[in-house]
């Protein structure tokens, strides 16, 4: 892998990452909010980040799921594009 592939992907994991541990979080509150309503009226959306940074840490699948999630479905999207890519780009031979 040359420099600037290294520097492209470790920008898209940082990206996801930074997505799934601030912006993920913060729109399944309000999307439970409008959904659900309110759960705890003392439980704000800081509350929530506590809660999803304190599983990560102790290695709590469901938030490592919801952190890691973005970086591994962009991934899939890329592998999948990659295949299909290659695919079509092979012409039979024909004598």
């Amino acid at each position: 892998m040359t420099d600037t592939t290294w520097k492209r992907e470790l920008t898209i994991a940082a990206a996801m990452l930074g997505f799934g541990l601030f912006v993920l979080p913060f729109a399944i509150y309000v999307v439970g909010q409008q959904l659900i309503g309110e759960y705890d009226p003392s439980a704000g959306v800081g509350s929530l980040y506590e809660h999803i940074w304190t599983d990560f840490l102790s290695l709590a699948a469901p938030a490592w799921i919801l952190i890691v999630g973005p970086y591994v479905t962009v991934q899939l999207i890329r592998g999948i594009r990659r295949v299909w890519r290659r695919k079509r780009a092979v012409i039979p031979v024909t004598e």
